[in-house]
């Protein structure tokens, strides 16, 4: 069972092609060495061992930088919003269609007996609108999901973040500051709830041990639906945008 250190970061930020990728940090009572890793979802894992230290596990990180950078390079490509591509929303796969009209907003229509978001502002402004668009979107989905969990774990967030974090689906700070994904919105509505469940639950026990699944179970008794399609499908989603 991995584990957290009171007072240790959940993960530590390097500068990779000049863009920051964070390394989660996982302490595990087997482990007898530091070991560099990526989850299924394509997130890159420091393991600790349970006698090791913070210093040491830095200095191992940047000693395999070079091995991290060529395994994030064999990772898919990103998928561009360009006119014409297939994405997914809430689960759904929805067609892009390049609007010309500088104004407007992004809305969701039918085109060719199937679904689609039409994007204004032409091609020079259509990855940034519907990123943007996205990003409003999860945000109003979560924050609905996290008051629901808060509610039932009888906790309160102070703050609820949407970012665009190359390797993480959510974090909670020790601050109670929650964090997310904003590509969570193109996974099925029940795997954004499982994560806002799983976050809200860190404000219980700031760590993965039995008791901190209990609570993500108790406010989510079907937690196991939402975790197993993102450990089945959640690298896929990383690489859009």
């Amino acid at each position: 069972m991995f584990s957290f250190k009171k007072n240790w970061p959940e993960f530590i930020s390097l500068d990779i092609d000049n863009k920051p990728v964070e390394v989660s940090l996982r302490i595990h009572p087997k482990a007898k060495h530091y070991r560099l890793s990526f989850s299924k979802t394509g997130q890159p894992v420091l393991t600790i061992p349970p006698f090791g230290n913070l210093s040491k596990g830095r200095d191992f990180l940047l000693r395999h930088q070079n091995w991290l950078e060529q395994k994030l390079k064999t990772l898919p490509k990103n998928i561009l919003f360009v006119d014409g591509a297939d994405i997914l929303f809430r689960g759904e796969k929805h067609k892009l269609i390049m609007h010309d009209k500088i104004r407007g907003h992004v809305s969701v229509i039918e085109h060719e007996g199937g679904a689609a978001l039409l994007v204004p502002g032409g091609e020079k402004h259509m990855q940034r609108r519907l990123k943007d668009w996205l990003k409003k979107q999860a945000r109003v989905d979560l924050e609905k999901s996290v008051a629901i969990h808060a509610n039932n774990l009888n906790v309160r967030p102070k703050s609820i973040t949407i970012r665009s974090q190359s390797s993480r689906w959510g974090s909670c700070s020790s601050s109670a500051r929650l964090n997310f994904n904003w590509r969570l919105i193109l996974a099925p509505n029940f795997v954004l709830d499982y994560v806002a469940a799983h976050e809200v639950a860190h404000l219980v026990e700031m760590n993965h041990s039995r008791a901190f699944w209990a609570q993500v179970e108790l406010t989510l008794p079907n937690m196991e639906k939402g975790k197993n399609w993102l450990k089945a499908n959640g690298q896929e989603l990383m690489i859009y945008g």
